[in-house]
């Protein structure tokens, strides 16, 4: 039943292709079903651009979408970034830097009062520090081209959502805090942390947290219509400061400044899979794909989501992230697999967007 309700979605969502059923699929392809989806909604112009990539073991399928030439394009990943800034922080962990459950407040003097006191590195990490999303003065201060420092400071006094601890509530400005903590204790900014740990080691040399030394002309612009609020949702008004402009792609901000092509993210995933300490100590990468919440609240790891929000199989021990710029990946251990999809189309431009149609895709045919 639940494998017919897949096919029915992937058969009817948006209208963009009637998909064969996946079993078939494998016959005479394995992801060719899944692909037909981008390559159907690209076709149509409901997403301008796209790039799909998956590997199952040795099998590895990565094509380009629309106005993507190759696999190679960068996409704004969004809040994929999340899961790269934090591999950079934890970098620190190994070196005995901090502990996941020291105060915040070591590091950040500052960052007192309203129960601040008690928030530790690991809840800013997994989403329970009552810390907001975004900033009440978000659009004021993207609007005047603010430096990251702004947006620190004034994550640094924004009032508390939450006593600490008491439950989930997702926050980028979580991130953007420990992210900080970095900066202050390597006295680099956290987009070098980024390069040095994460994009050089790796090879990822179409990834960076902002533009860093990617060619501008190779980037891919996002689709701004019905975009994030916080990214001013395609208001002309915003344009100076939407997810197209000159100052985003330069701010790099660590909650979603960063851009990647899908087989760089999908190398990324892979250090997680089978780590082999060229990033972080292979102990610390099992660490931050494991949940760190407890039993009553939503699982999380460190920077990284887990389960079934993936989209993808329907396992506890599956991770990844999503962006709100259109884009989803995750990373299967119990089938070796990994599946990237990128898209410029908006996460909430439609209720069942093509990146998930996709996602669940792959994952039945994994595992069918």
């Amino acid at each position: 039943m639940k494998r017919q309700k897949r096919r029915q979605i992937l058969q009817a969502g948006l209208g963009l292709v009637v998909v064969t059923p996946l079993l078939a699929a494998v016959r005479k392809g394995r992801f060719d079903a899944a692909a037909e989806i981008l390559r159907n909604a690209t076709a149509s112009g409901v997403i301008e651009s796209a790039t799909f990539y998956v590997r199952w073991k040795d099998d590895i399928f990565s094509q380009a979408y629309g106005g993507a030439a190759t696999a190679d394009a960068s996409f704004l990943l969004g809040s994929i970034s999340k899961p790269m800034v934090v591999a950079a922080i934890m970098s620190l962990f190994d070196e005995g830097e901090f502990k996941l459950d020291d105060r915040v407040v070591k590091y950040l003097p500052e960052f007192q009062g309203d129960g601040r006191e008690s928030i530790s590195m690991r809840q800013l990490l997994t989403h329970n520090s009552g810390l907001p999303d975004q900033l009440p003065e978000n659009a004021k201060l993207r609007a005047s081209h603010a430096p990251l420092s702004e947006f620190i400071s004034a994550a640094i006094r924004t009032p508390l959502l939450f006593k600490p601890g008491a439950k989930y509530s997702y926050s980028s400005m979580a991130i953007l805090l420990a992210s900080e903590v970095a900066q202050r204790v390597t006295q680099k900014p956290i987009a070098v942390l980024v390069d040095e740990v994460v994009c050089q080691p790796l090879q990822l040399k179409q990834t960076a947290l902002g533009i860093g030394r990617l060619h501008e002309e190779s980037l891919m612009r996002c689709q701004v219509e019905r975009a994030a609020p916080e990214s001013g949702a395609g208001d002309p008004a915003a344009k100076s400061w939407d997810w197209n402009s000159d100052y985003w792609r330069r701010l790099g901000a660590p909650w979603g400044g960063a851009f990647s092509s899908s087989p760089n993210v999908a190398r990324f995933l892979d250090a997680f899979l089978h780590p082999q300490g060229k990033m972080l100590q292979a102990r610390t990468a099992r660490m931050m794909i494991q949940n760190h919440n407890p039993a009553n609240m939503k699982a999380r790891g460190l920077g990284f989501d887990l389960g079934s929000d993936l989209k993808g199989p329907a396992r506890e021990d599956v991770f990844g992230h999503s962006g709100s710029t259109g884009t989803i990946c995750w990373a299967d251990p119990t089938t070796d697999s990994v599946c990237v999809v990128l898209t410029t189309l908006p996460g909430r431009a439609l209720t069942l967007h093509p990146r998930e149609l996709v996602s669940r895709g792959v994952a039945e045919t994994l595992d069918a």
